[in-house]
């Protein structure tokens, strides 16, 4: 499988040159960019396949960069950010982003960050985002029958618990806020109440998961949301 081409969006030259080092080192390849508008013009000009953005940029919000760039391409955008608070992480995968990535971060987190976008563009590019039948390790959802399986083995789940786990493979390796899950299942008038998610979500990956306190396909983003951990390939 041939690498994806990498949009880098940092201001910082140091901080920026040790991310393109490290994705050079891992035989990525990668484009540079070290303000919003020079970002915009990269992402229309070369196409690439993911952007590693942050948010405090010189000339404008990198959420208004993830918002233009949502207005006409769906590529994976991981935030890389020295933003830590909650607000802000949920202000920018709300917007758009896939992932977010809070400063200092290790290069080990950051390829591994790099790897789940890979698997899912590879989801995405084989059709599974779209095929009547999810495919995930063990797991396996009939979308058509409305049935799910762990290991062959079908699981009962109730039509709350199913539209939760529709909604997290059909953006498998993403991070799916409070307020978006919470209004996609209840409507928008519950779009802050996250007591009653979290209730089903529980219910859900103690059907899902043999071990809960292991995950290996939800993931808690703690004060976030939620992610469907997508399987090596």
């Amino acid at each position: 499988m041939n690498k994806p081409v990498v949009l880098v969006v940092e201001d910082d030259k140091s901080v920026r040159k040790l991310m393109s080092a490290t994705l050079q080192a891992h035989d990525y390849r990668f484009i540079e960019a070290a303000s919003g508008q020079e970002a915009l013009l990269n992402a229309t000009s070369h196409h690439p396949d993911i952007a590693m953005l942050d948010l405090g940029l010189p000339d404008m919000d990198g959420v208004e960069v993830i918002r233009a760039i949502r207005s006409w391409s769906n590529m994976p955008i991981v935030v890389i950010s020295a933003r830590s608070e909650d607000t802000d992480k949920i202000g920018a995968l709300d917007a758009g982003a896939d992932d977010y990535l809070v400063k200092p971060f290790s290069v080990d987190e950051l390829l591994a960050r790099l790897r789940a976008i890979q698997r899912r563009l590879v989801m995405l590019k084989s059709g599974a985002a779209s095929s009547p039948v999810f495919v995930n390790g063990g797991l396996r959802v009939d979308y058509t029958a409305r049935r799910a399986y762990i290991q062959e083995r079908e699981i009962h789940l109730t039509p709350i618990e199913y539209k939760l786990l529709c909604l997290l493979c059909q953006n498998a390796g993403k991070v799916l806020t409070y307020p978006y899950l919470t209004e996609k299942i209840w409507g928008a008038s519950w779009r802050h109440e996250v007591a009653n998610l979290r209730v089903f979500m529980a219910t859900l990956r103690r059907k899902l998961e043999s071990e809960p306190g292991s995950p290996q396909y939800i993931q808690t983003h703690i004060g976030v949301g939620y992610r469907m951990i997508t399987q090596g390939t």
